[in-house]
């Protein structure tokens, strides 16, 4: 099995000085990105290229400008790795895989920092950044792969205040599970977050609508705030992100939970290749589904499938599953969401909407599998294009 990198996310607690440190690191960061793509931009408008190594000669040129002189008091590998962001984003961007990049904003960009092995020190479980002379006061909540060194390690603080270190490894103990010959279909859903071909239904923990009270009372008080940079706004912001994050904490615990045991029970997962993009735009469901994270499920159970050795499979999402009859193949008329339940007008048989939408899914997917090709298209692999559809990129600034 080829090697694989996991990255293990760890909260830290920083000093006032390395929190000076790294809020300054990471205005650098979001300043040399800024300058480096509208260099990129307008030289692309006069018709020239700008390549990773040209953005690199000219960040050596700004530190030595008055006005960007403050660049050198910050680590250099930080700087060098957000160039090599913005080259990956160009090249997704000319592959059709990405919009046009963006500038990155003060409030509503991510700030992070990206350090590659020359510029850490990782020595018994005690990690120092360049620049820094005191290690990280890191929280392990779980071992690192024992004998293994972290090849890259990302700073970040959300917009709740905390302060994260994402410490990528080679995890040698990763490796296939037994094969078993289960396969399971897999209808998501509102009501229930997952119903099962096996007839079980996981609830939906409706997380949002927990907080719901709690976030829209945050966030009345956030617009009583008047606009600026003042303190008391910064608090009242900070209130509302708070709250976002326990909700996004708790989502993805559950789901965590709940792909890593179907990836571990099963060899063979059958999806909807659902476009939540587009369902999200129905006014009237877009918070309760982009509460249930159907696309952070999926991408949960791709990647744990990958690592542990199972296959999942992805159906076309113009399968009239819902409508199809499982028992008898018949297909029934139009079907409003409020039908949970109907009878087969062929056979008699009466469905629950769900569990009969999760039995064709699991049959249409074992289906297309036998003949070794999918209902449609996978997604793209990351970093490439669809293997059934690959054009040459169109030249890069």
């Amino acid at each position: 099995m080829k090697q694989v990198k996991r990255a293990f996310k760890y909260r830290f607690y920083p000093t006032v000085a390395q929190a000076t440190e790294l809020s300054r690191t990471f205005g650098c960061v979001r300043k040399v990105y800024n300058l480096a793509l509208a260099a990129r931009t307008e030289a692309w408008a006069r018709g020239e290229r700008v390549s990773y190594n040209a953005t690199s000669t000219l960040l050596t040129a700004w530190k030595k400008t008055e006005e960007l002189a403050f660049l050198n008091e910050v680590s250099c590998v930080p700087l060098q790795q957000t160039l090599r962001h913005l080259q990956t984003a160009f090249t997704h961007f000319f592959g059709k895989r990405s919009k046009y990049p963006r500038f990155k904003s003060r409030k509503k960009s991510r700030r992070s920092a990206e350090y590659t092995a020359s510029g850490f020190r990782f020595r018994d479980g005690r990690l120092t950044l360049a620049k820094m002379a005191e290690p990280l006061d890191i929280v392990w909540s779980r071992p690192l792969p024992e004998g293994t060194t972290p090849s890259t390690v990302t700073v970040s603080q959300d917009a709740a205040g905390r302060w994260f270190v994402s410490l990528l490894c080679d995890a040698p103990t990763l490796r296939p599970l037994p094969a078993t010959d289960t396969a399971v279909g897999v209808d998501v859903g509102l009501e229930h977050l997952l119903t099962l071909s096996t007839g079980e239904k996981i609830a939906n923990p409706r997380h949002e609508r927990k907080d719901r009270t709690r976030l829209a009372k945050a966030q009345r008080n956030l617009a009583k705030k008047a606009k600026g940079d003042g303190a008391n706004r910064a608090k009242a912001r900070r209130r509302v992100a708070k709250i976002h994050a326990r909700i996004a904490d708790r989502r993805r615990d559950r789901l965590h939970k709940v792909t890593t045991r179907l990836v571990r029970e099963n060899q063979t997962i059958v999806i909807e290749d659902l476009a939540v993009h587009n369902m999200v735009k129905n006014r009237n469901l877009a918070r309760a589904i982009s509460d249930a994270a159907w696309s952070e499920l999926r991408s949960m159970l791709e990647y744990k499938a990958t690592w542990y050795g199972r296959k999942v499979i992805v159906v076309d999402r113009f399968l009239p599953s819902s409508r199809l009859c499982s028992h008898c193949g018949a297909l029934a008329g139009s079907m409003p969401l409020h039908v949970r339940t109907w009878t087969c007008g062929g056979c008699g048989t009466t469905h629950d909407r769900d569990g009969n939408a999760a039995k064709n899914v699991l049959a249409a997917g074992l289906a297309v599998s036998v003949c070794g090709a999918d209902v449609r298209p996978q997604r793209r692999p990351p970093g490439g294009q669809s293997a059934t559809k690959q054009k040459a990129p169109r030249h890069e600034p």
